[in-house]
C-alpha cells in the first residue's frame, strides 16, 4: 500500500478504537494524519472508501490474530484432549461478554459488504484467508487422527466462524442465555462432532 494511503487507513483504524464509524469525519482524519484533502481523494474515490478500507484492515487484523492462535494450538498440541481443552479456552475467550464489540464490528463489516461491491471484494479476500486457514488447520488435525474425516474441512471452518459471530444473536436480547450453557453446547460440538474420540 502507498505510504500516504496506509497512513490514512491507519489513522481511521486508530480513531475507530474510541469512536463509531459514524463519528469519524474526514476533518478528524486529515487533522490527525497531517495529510491534505487532495491526497485523500487521490488515493480514495470518496471518504466512504477510506472508511471501508479501514474496516477491512481491522477485520484483517482479527483474521490474522485468529489464524495465528488456532494454528499454534493445533501444531503444538500433543494430544486430542489437549487440543480440545485449548480450543475450549479459545471459545470461552471469544464468546465472552468482553468480546461483544469485536463480534459487533465483524457483523457490521459483513453486513456493509453485502451492499457495497468494492468492500465485498476486499472483505471477501480477507474472509477467504480465514476460512482457508481454519480449513487447513482442521485438515492437519485430521491427519493427526483427531478430527472427523467424514467432515469437509471448509464446512467445518465456516461452522466455527458461524458460531463465533453468531453469538451476537444473544448479545442484544433482554433474556440472555447463560454463558455456561453456550460453552457446554460448543464443547459438545467440538468433542462429539469435530474432534470425536
Amino acid at each position: 500500500m502507498h505510504p500516504t494511503k496506509d497512513a490514512l487507513v491507519k489513522t481511521v483504524v486508530k480513531l475507530l478504537e474510541s469512536k463509531t464509524i459514524e463519528e469519524v469525519t474526514s476533518d478528524q482524519v486529515l487533522d490527525i494524519s497531517g495529510i491534505s484533502r487532495g491526497s485523500l481523494y487521490h488515493h480514495f474515490a470518496d471518504f466512504s472508501e477510506l472508511i471501508e478500507a479501514a474496516q477491512v484492515y481491522r477485520f484483517g487484523q482479527f483474521v490474522d490474530a485468529s489464524c495465528a492462535m488456532i494454528e499454534k494450538i493445533v501444531t503444538t498440541a500433543k494430544s486430542r484432549d489437549e487440543l480440545l481443552q485449548r480450543l475450549t479456552d479459545v471459545t470461552i475467550t471469544t464468546q465472552a461478554e468482553t468480546a461483544r464489540d469485536t463480534r459487533k464490528e465483524r457483523i457490521n463489516a459483513i453486513g456493509k459488504a453485502f451492499n457495497h461491491p468494492r468492500m465485498q471484494e476486499q472483505l471477501g479476500e480477507v474472509q477467504e484467508r480465514l476460512t482457508s486457514a481454519i480449513a487447513d488447520i482442521y485438515r492437519e488435525a485430521c491427519e493427526k487422527g483427531w478430527g472427523n474425516k467424514n467432515l469437509d474441512p471448509r464446512a467445518v471452518a465456516v461452522l466455527i466462524q458461524a458460531y463465533t459471530v453468531g453469538k451476537s444473536v444473544d448479545d442484544f436480547t433482554p433474556n440472555k442465555m447463560s454463558q455456561d450453557s453456550w460453552h457446554t453446547l460448543i464443547g459438545e460440538i467440538l468433542s462429539k462432532v469435530l474432534l470425536p474420540n
